[in-house]
């Protein structure tokens, strides 16, 4: 969530910024503004009336003390009608600071001044590009066509016990999902994070402070008998370990990993685009969580995109990062890299991590913060990233390694699987 104080001081600046995300509800900005200058002009009006109060409050006993009961009364008439003065004034101020949130939360984040404009994602910048794209042998299939020719993964039975989109991994390949979760932890904590395993459902407390809730309530599966819902990503788990904490500065940053289930409903996915892995309502995710000092965010950001890079080459898979352009870059977003690789029996790229950095959006509404070598109260920035997101990565692996003898399984994974070859 911005903060009041930017959006006042800034609001050209603030205008221009949505205006790169593609956000169309401009008048909200001049309606906060109006709303925050009612609010503040209100609890003047408040204090004084408040204020006044307690000389009154004062002056009936000293009225009280000298024996002038009328005058008293006439005063206690006048401190009563002062305090439903207030009562008022109060009412209308919590009216007014409620209409002034829901207004706030409807603002996405500013972008960086790196971020292109931009409407699609044909707009993204294509920043980094390695790896050789293999050349597969004549009759070389995709990978839903792989995946039942060795039996590794049953999209059908997914689809029998509970719907689309929620395939089950059977022999290699439940052991290859297995091997790469636990390769990308072992990275990780090699990189110094922290793991973590989280819980897998989160309150509406912890969907307000990662920025899912309101924005992104239908992409969520919700559990109504209990009020909670199903995570979407680790990061938001995570990150709510810190909400309303004050961290000491020689605490960060604070890097923090986590395996997970991740659950999203994807309303309306449908199409070629979202066959087998490409697209599922429940996948199983590797996510790093970094909360940084302000200063020190972007270097950290740089060394996240290393990090996955790093996976990337060692699973020996071609890929591209992308900088998002504004329209294309999530509503919590300061600046955000894809990472993509390249599915040779589709001949296109899939998206396989975001690596972003959020500054103040969602410690903002967290209340995260650290207290500063004098002694103040900072807002802390939070970052997260893929890595990895395993369905897409399988897919591309089964893909571009399949030969005439079976699927070859990249060395780096080889001691995590127990095999070299999927036949």
């Amino acid at each position: 969530m911005l903060q009041l104080q930017y959006i006042r001081e800034n609001k050209d600046a603030v205008i221009i910024g949505l205006q790169k995300k593609n956000f169309k509800e401009l008048n909200l900005v001049d309606e906060i503004l109006a709303l925050d200058e009612q609010k503040r002009r209100t609890q003047t009006e408040a204090e004084r009336n408040k204020s006044e109060m307690n000389v009154m409050a004062k002056e009936i006993g000293n009225l009280m003390k000298r024996g002038l009961v009328e005058e008293s009364e006439a005063m206690k008439a006048k401190s009563t009608l002062a305090r439903e003065v207030q009562k008022t004034m109060e009412e209308r101020l919590d009216s007014i600071e409620k209409q002034l949130l829901d207004n706030l939360v409807k603002l996405p984040n500013m972008p960086h001044s790196s971020v292109p404009f931009g409407k699609t994602p044909d707009e993204n910048e294509n920043i980094f590009q390695e790896g050789d794209i293999p050349n597969l042998y004549d009759g070389a299939v995709p990978h839903w066509e792989l995946t039942s020719k060795y039996d590794i993964i049953d999209f059908e039975m997914g689809n029998k016990v509970t719907g689309a989109g929620f395939p089950f991994y059977k022999g290699k390949g439940a052991r290859l999902q297995r091997a790469l979760i636990n390769f990308f932890l072992d990275e990780a904590t090699r990189a110094n994070y922290n793991e973590v395993q989280p819980p897998i459902v989160i309150n509406k407390e912890s969907g307000f402070g990662t920025g899912q809730l309101p924005d992104k309530e239908g992409q969520m599966y919700y559990i109504g008998i209990d009020d909670l819902y199903l995570i979407p990503t680790a990061e938001v788990p995570i990150t709510n370990m810190f909400r309303d904490v004050i961290l000491k500065e020689e605490q960060l940053p604070v890097k923090s990993v986590a395996y997970t289930p991740c659950f999203r409903r994807e309303a309306g996915s449908y199409g070629a685009h979202v066959r087998g892995l490409n697209r599922l309502h429940q996948f199983d995710k590797v996510e790093i969580v970094q909360i940084s000092k302000p200063e020190d965010s972007y270097e950290i950001l740089d060394a996240m995109i290393l990090h996955v890079k790093g996976l990337l080459q060692k699973l020996e898979l071609p890929y591209r990062i992308l900088r998002l352009c504004g329209g294309d870059m999530s509503f919590n977003s300061a600046l955000t890299f894809d990472f993509e690789v390249f599915s040779a029996a589709q001949q296109k790229w899939l998206e396989v991590s975001s690596v972003s950095n959020f500054e103040t959006f969602q410690t903002n509404r967290l209340k995260c913060r650290y207290k500063n070598v004098d002694g103040k109260n900072v807002l802390a920035h939070s970052l997260n990233g893929s890595a990895l997101a395993l369905p897409r990565i399988v897919a591309a692996l089964l893909e571009n390694n399949q030969t005439l003898e079976g699927i070859k399984i990249p060395k780096a994974l080889q001691p995590y699987c127990g095999f070299d070859l999927i036949n």
